[in-house]
């Protein structure tokens, strides 16, 4: 299991991932992992709001559909279309290619909530 320790996580296993002004956010290759072959990913638009902690789209395997919670408030500045025509680059790159929104994020403050790369591997090893 890869983890990326430029990235912060939550329990529910979202990444994000602060650049200049904007948090990029995916699932982590534990979740991609979890799923298996993901067939079809569900985003918001651009410039929709989203909530910490809340559900802003949802991944489909040939295993599972599972929700993808917002690791920060905020409004929806980019979408990872190449996600509709390739689903499959969330599982052959989770923490690049298949990165799946950008976020302008409302309260900088949330970022200190999320849990550290070393807390996540805590959280994932419990789950074992």
């Amino acid at each position: 299991m890869a983890i990326d320790m430029q990235a912060r996580y939550l329990k529910s296993h979202e990444w994000a991932r602060q650049e200049e002004d904007e948090i990029i956010v995916g699932i982590s290759d534990h979740a991609q992992e979890q799923l298996g072959d993901i067939v079809y990913v569900e985003l918001p638009e651009v410039g929709d709001e989203v909530a910490q902690g809340e559900a802003f789209g949802s991944v489909e395997s040939v295993k599972a559909a599972s929700d993808i919670y917002a690791p920060v408030s905020g409004v929806v500045t980019a979408v990872n279309e190449e996600l509709e025509d390739a689903p499959e680059l969330v599982n052959q790159d989770p923490y690049g290619k298949g990165w799946m929104i950008k976020i302008e994020p409302s309260d900088p403050e949330e970022w200190d909530a999320l849990l550290t790369p070393e807390a996540y591997e805590k959280v994932v090893e419990e789950e074992a």
